[in-house]
């Protein structure tokens, strides 16, 4: 067929025998037609009989080869697929018999009016009967082999790759995790590719806004999303009407992240869908090279260095060529596993020091600088959890205000070249003990910063909620989903700002390295997003309908919660950085006298574990401390 027309060549077996079939139809039809007729009356002659069967046949597959009938696998008929295919047919019967009048000047009423309701009936039966028997035997083998039916998102190059290593790992009878997966369908908003089949036979059926109802069609138990390079609004739009489908989805890594060889297979590199997907932005990226530029060769210690963000730090830190990194936490469990993790990682090349201690230890903390004697302090360390600093508001005082002091005061005298410490959204206008006394740190900060005389360049970097972090409210739903529910929100119009935690520890980096002394640098998060939205999410992302399969719970709003956070207080204004994701918030003056006077009370409070005095102290240090009360009354616009 290599010197055939294009039409000739793009007609393929599978369409020739689709065509035979209808042509098969179309004779026998005749035939039944002409004995009905011998039965109810008198019966046409057989010239006739094979006349109306050949240009039947001929102008019934020529019009259905014009609809574009035989470009769509029969198996994958809809309703407009069978409506095309009756206009079709009937199309071409109206062109073969008034051909045939105007050739012969016979009509033939009856025998024509049967012929043509038995053809059409017997062409649209076919595909409906054959696609039936087809969806069947296919979940059988399914069945069989034990690979779920799944629906591909993406007729790109990764969807291609996939299907070779899934016909191999059949063929070859492995039991890999490319077995698990049984292809049955494939989806692109492309129209060239509607049609397209891959290795083993599966078809692009149709384009994304289709999902739901080809879910149901082919009895689709998982989606795979194999469009690693696709924009993340795009993302977003598909991943929701993956999720409304009701079924489990996995997502293929970006492609920058995709390593093509026999030892490490696409398919062994799917992962569950990620609370994160669906946050609706580009992933955060920074300039590396400044980071590095500061970090090789230098002493670097992470204080909550066992935390999820301090870990997280540590594993950055590390990819930049430290001289030696230190890991101090009070918690000795943490502290150990990211230990063993990096001597895994990296064994003797790398000069690791992991310490148990307490930032509340001034002497412990002295002895430390005067040890390893580090040049840049990630001051990590910190209780974070705002009910539970509720009913504990000395333990937030001493850990994070008291803490801070420490290293800050002990970095600046033993001439620490960056000192970064990490805060939060809800120092913002605190309505919890927690973020007042964030904001407190803050202040200290940035009192040190404004010392004359100081060798170290302090600075501070906000964000907010990190996703997956521990106590964050992720694995909590999780969990919960898990268990069956119900999934607990507290309250039904909450919004927070998300980050990931790569993200939140480049932030960090970032800051370091640009940092001159005094900045809070804060990040553009993008649009806050609604937690029982994210609680949505997440139920769909297991499959569930929510409300329905999981149950959405509403609490009401814990001890010092506020109903949204703020990155910004009113009396701070933006510069913009070298990173247009990065901004600068100008800081506010500080009365040096009074916060002296004010942050030693405090001290003194705490050191008598005096809970009344400590807190007064506290909202005296920071004027924009008011109750979560007011706040949400003020949000809420309730009189």
């Amino acid at each position: 067929m290599k010197n055939a027309p294009s039409f000739l060549q793009n007609f393929n077996k599978r369409k020739l025998m689709l065509a035979f079939a209808d042509v098969f139809i179309i004779v026998a039809s005749a035939l039944f037609a002409n004995f009905i007729l011998s039965v109810i009356d008198k019966p046409v002659g057989r010239r006739v009989v094979v006349e109306c069967m050949v240009i039947g046949a001929f102008f019934c597959v020529a019009a259905m080869t014009f609809c574009g009938l035989y470009s769509r696998m029969w198996r994958y008929f809809n309703r407009k697929d069978y409506l095309f295919c009756l206009v079709g047919t009937l199309a071409g019967f109206l062109l073969g018999y008034s051909l045939l009048y105007l050739i012969t000047q016979r009509f033939y009423g009856l025998f024509t009016l049967l012929h043509v309701v038995i053809s059409v009936i017997g062409i649209l039966l076919f595909r409906l009967l054959f696609k039936n028997a087809f969806i069947t035997l296919s979940t059988t083998a399914a069945e069989k082999h034990k690979g779920k039916r799944t629906m591909i998102v993406g007729a790109g190059t990764t969807c291609a790759l996939m299907m070779t290593e899934i016909k191999r790992a059949k063929l070859l009878k492995e039991k890999n995790a490319s077995a698990r997966y049984d292809p049955v369908c494939v989806i692109d908003d492309d129209p060239a590719k509607i049609g397209k089949q891959f290795d083993g036979g599966v078809t692009v059926v149709g384009g994304t806004e289709d999902i739901p109802r080809f879910v149901k069609e082919f009895a689709v138990e998982q989606i795979i999303f194999a469009i690693p390079s696709c924009p993340e609004d795009q993302k977003r739009r598909i991943l929701d009407i993956c999720q409304n489908a009701n079924v489990g989805v996995k997502v293929i890594p970006y492609i920058g992240d995709l390593i093509f060889s026999e030892n490490k297979p696409i398919i062994g590199q799917l992962r569950d869908i990620r609370i994160e997907d669906l946050l609706g932005r580009d992933p955060i990226t920074f300039d590396n090279k400044d980071i590095k530029a500061f970090i090789a060769g230098k002493v670097c210690m992470v204080t909550g260095g066992g935390g999820s963000i301090g870990s997280e730090l540590v594993r950055q830190i590390v990819k930049f060529g430290p001289k030696q990194i230190i890991i101090v936490d009070i918690y000795e469990n943490n502290a150990y596993e990211i230990q063993q993790e990096l001597i895994m990682e990296y064994g003797s090349k790398l000069d690791l020091v992991t310490l148990i201690a307490s930032v509340r230890d001034y002497h412990r903390m002295n002895q430390i600088y005067l040890k390893y004697k580090p040049q840049i302090v990630f001051h990590a360390a910190a209780h974070k959890h705002v009910p539970l600093m509720e009913v504990s508001p000395m333990e937030a005082i001493k850990n994070n205000v008291i803490g801070t002091f420490n290293v800050a005061t002990l970095a600046e005298y033993h001439g620490v070249e960056k000192f970064v410490m990490i805060s939060t959204d809800k120092a913002v206008n605190p309505t919890n003990v927690m973020g007042a006394s964030k904001r407190c740190c803050e202040m200290v900060i940035q009192y040190l910063s404004q010392q004359a005389d100081t060798r170290t360049e302090f600075v501070t970097t906000r964000f907010g909620n990190v996703l997956g972090s521990n106590g964050s409210v992720i694995p909590l739903f999780k969990k919960q989903i898990e268990r069956g529910g119900p999934v607990t929100v507290t309250h039904p119009e909450i919004i927070r700002y998300f980050m990931t935690i790569p993200e939140a520890v480049n932030l960090v980096m970032e800051a370091a390295a640009i940092a001159h002394g005094g900045e809070i640098f804060v990040l553009d998060m993008g649009q806050p997003v609604k937690i029982v939205t994210l609680a949505e999410n997440l139920i769909k992302m297991y499959g569930k309908v929510p409300n329905e399969d999981i149950d959405i719970v509403f609490t009401g709003l814990r001890p010092g919660e506020k109903i949204k956070e703020e990155l910004l207080m009113m009396e701070e204004g933006l510069k913009s950085t070298q990173n247009k994701l990065i901004f600068i918030g100008q800081q506010i003056k500080i009365d040096e006298e009074s916060f002296v006077a004010d942050l030693e009370m405090l001290k003194k409070s705490a050191a008598k574990d005096n809970e009344a005095e400590a807190v007064a102290a506290l909202h005296r240090i920071v004027p924009t401390f008011t109750t979560p009360e007011e706040f949400n009354k003020k949000e809420l616009h309730i009189s």
